[in-house]
Parts: structure tokens; sequence; C-alpha cells
């Protein structure tokens, strides 16, 4: 297996393949986790709203990796955004997770009722206190990504969205780079819906790969992105590691970036509502 490859910014490099957890609950959710770490997958991400922090802590403790060596992200509730509900809610989850501290902290969506410089105050207190080493966005627009980073005192990292060919983000991207920021794409296979993509069957049957792999090799190819696909599937979960040993030419990176708003919605309102309704 080819090594992993990282992105970096501000001075952390984070795995570019880490495993989502969206909807992994219980021991789906320690299974798959336990199986990823003993893969080699080494960034790991959960959220309050997830409902599965406390499966994450006990397959990561269970685990033969050090604390060090992972990359751990949570993600605050939208209600959890004012600067008290910040500070408590983040012990919560480093009790849950059994971690003296995350690797990255997220708010999972803007909170339009609670002021962001109130909820970067405590982020950023949060990391004078050790108990958070990068702090971050989900699901930001870019003016709101900027009030974000006005707002904090420490860099903020990045800003964790839907990312797949069906969703290039091309504007976000392109912000996210000049500006020296992490991309991290969520739902980068469109929730299967590439699987069907004559274009990435194509490539990938060039390639003697399977489509995942070639939608993940497409995410992974633009600079300052990394991606966290989900899979309880132990075959799955092998196969998006496997990519590093191929790299998409120029034009087949153009051929599968087809930006479409009724396949890139679909996924992103399927998300959104299940989220909102945990």
């Amino acid at each position: 297996m080819a090594e992993m490859e990282y992105a970096e910014a501000y001075g952390t490099r984070v795995p570019k393949i880490g495993l989502g957890t969206w909807q992994l609950t219980g021991e789906a959710c320690y299974e798959a986790v336990s199986t990823a770490l003993e893969l080699g997958y080494r960034h790991i991400d959960t959220a309050q709203l997830y409902e599965n922090e406390a499966e994450v802590g006990r397959a990561v403790a269970d685990a033969d990796v050090d604390r060090e060596e992972l990359f751990v992200t949570t993600k605050l509730k939208p209600g959890n955004a004012r600067y008290d509900d910040v500070l408590d809610s983040t012990e919560a989850s480093l009790d849950r997770l059994g971690t003296d501290y995350v690797d990255l902290l997220l708010l999972h969506w803007p909170n339009p009722l609670v002021s962001i410089g109130d909820t970067m105050d405590a982020m950023d207190r949060l990391v004078e206190d050790g108990r958070v080493a990068n702090i971050g966005v989900s699901n930001f627009p870019q003016i709101l990504l900027e009030r974000a980073r006005d707002a904090a005192d420490a860099d903020v990292l990045t800003n964790q969205v839907q990312f797949h060919p069906y969703k290039p983000q091309r504007g976000m991207l392109g912000h996210c780079q000049e500006e020296g920021m992490l991309l991290t794409g969520y739902s980068p296979l469109a929730r299967g819906t590439v699987f069907d993509d004559a274009d990435v069957q194509r490539i990938a049957e060039s390639y003697d790969r399977t489509p995942a792999q070639v939608a993940l090799r497409w995410a992974t190819q633009h600079r300052n992105v990394v991606v966290i696909p989900k899979s309880a599937d132990p075959t799955h979960l092998e196969q998006n590691l496997e990519i590093f040993d191929f790299k998409l030419t120029s034009a087949e990176v153009d051929a599968l970036t087809k930006p479409s708003l009724l396949k890139s919605g679909a996924a992103m309102l399927d998300g959104m509502v299940s989220e909102l309704r945990s």
C-alpha cells in the first residue's frame, strides 16, 4: 500500500483520507472505527450531532495506536455556539471521547442567533487551555468564513463542506488555497451517486480501480483538500486508503469535474435534514 498523503496548513499536517462517522452509531460505529484504525487510518471525524463520540473514543482507547499519531475532529452543535456552551459542551465531548484534547474543533453549522465572535472567543480559549489543537468551521459560506477568521485569534484551519465531482466548490476551494487553509470534503462520493457516472466508470476501468477510488483520488489531487468518506464495510475501508499509488491526468480530472446543482443539492439536503433532526 502506498504511503498516506498529507495536506498542511499553518504548520498542521492532516491525513488526506480520514474516516467520517455520520450515521454510524453504537457497536457499528465502534467496529468501523476499530477496523479503520487497524487498517491504518489516522484521521477520524465525529460530531456532537452524531451521538457517537463515546463509541469513537472507546475504539481509539482500545486500538494499538498512540493518541499522538491520531488526528481526531469533533464538531459543536449549532445550538452550542454561545460562549459558555462552547466550553461546557466541548468538555463533555472530550469526556465522551476519553481524550484530553481534540486535534480539531469545528462549529458544525452557522448559528445566525449567536455572534460568531462569541463562538470564536470560546474556541480561542479552548486552544489556549490546550483542550483543542486547531479550530475551524463547517458548512460556512465565504462571507461567514471570513467573519469567523477575523473574529478568531487562532488560525481557522479548515471549512468542512460537501465536496465531490458534482460539487467541486471552485470558489470556496480557491479561497481556501489562496488563504492557506484546508478544505475538508464530506460526502466525497456524493452519497454513492458517482458510482453510476459513465466517466467515473470508464476511468476506473482504465486504472483497474473502483469508482470510489477514482472519486477519492479526484478529490485528494486537489491542493489543500482532505476528505472523510464514511464506510462500515472492511473491504471498502481498505480500498478507500489504497488511492495514493496512482494519479489521474489533468484531462481525467477535468472530465470528472461536472458541477450539478441537482445531484449535489440532493446530497446536501439529505445530509442537512438527517443531521438537524439528530
